[in-house]
């Protein structure tokens, strides 16, 4: 799954609406953010295998440092923690730890049996990538749902937080199309290359989000640090 992760950043925006974007889009991101960097390190392996599903042609060999769901419960207390300590704010430190752990609920949907529990054992998957139309549906429909939500949450500053934020849906919308219909990547190199690419959206959507306000913020109390700091 790739723009549904996203689409739980800006949905989060309605529970924890002091918070940036930024910070609520690393969340959902923050194994697929790992992922490549495990990869050039050799801990985790991925091939390239056309028809490996009619989605996508990766056949995760071993990702359970980033993907296994203990240890994306590991990574959830991490980054929660580190949000309660910048924000002192239960609510969305509850939002975030959500939001990271939702990244192996949608990837055990789409996947293949390969998402496994903890480390060193047993894998699953509902297998959704076997077919491409189901995909592209639930995606968009989560995405769409996603976008909806923090649209009707916030409101633009300036002409940056009017035309940003939907420039962000736009490019989204068309790496999503060049997934679906593009050819497969060259090499597993290439893949973690442009996997490293992902660190940029939780920055574009920090400085987006720094130029709109929340209308209705439905998570907690004041000003948060992430937030003021971004």
């Amino acid at each position: 799954m790739f723009i549904g992760h996203f689409a739980v950043g800006f949905a989060s925006k309605r529970a924890a609406g002091r918070v940036s974007l930024g910070w609520l889009l690393l969340a959902p991101l923050l194994v697929d953010l790992l992922w490549p960097v495990f990869l050039l390190l050799g801990w985790e392996r991925v091939q390239i295998v056309p028809g490996a599903t009619a989605m996508t042609p990766l056949a995760f060999e071993w990702y359970p440092w980033s993907h296994s769901l203990v240890m994306m419960i590991l990574w959830a207390l991490v980054f929660a923690t580190i949000v309660l300590g910048a924000t002192h704010d239960w609510v969305a430190t509850v939002v975030v730890f959500g939001a990271v752990q939702s990244h192996w609920a949608l990837d055990w949907v789409t996947h293949r049996p390969d998402m496994p529990i903890w480390p060193f054992g047993e894998k699953y998957g509902l297998g959704l990538w076997n077919s491409v139309a189901g995909t592209v549906g639930v995606e968009l429909a989560l995405f769409a749902a996603g976008v909806w939500l923090y649209a009707r949450g916030t409101r633009p500053r300036d002409a940056i937080g009017r035309w940003g934020w939907r420039g962000m849906i736009v490019l989204l919308l068309a790496i999503y199309a060049g997934n679906v219909a593009g050819p497969p990547p060259p090499s597993v190199g290439a893949i973690a290359g442009l996997a490293l690419l992902l660190w940029l959206f939780p920055v574009l959507a920090w400085w987006v989000d720094r130029h709109r306000e929340v209308i209705e913020p439905a998570g907690g109390g004041g000003l948060s640090t992430v937030d003021a700091t971004g």
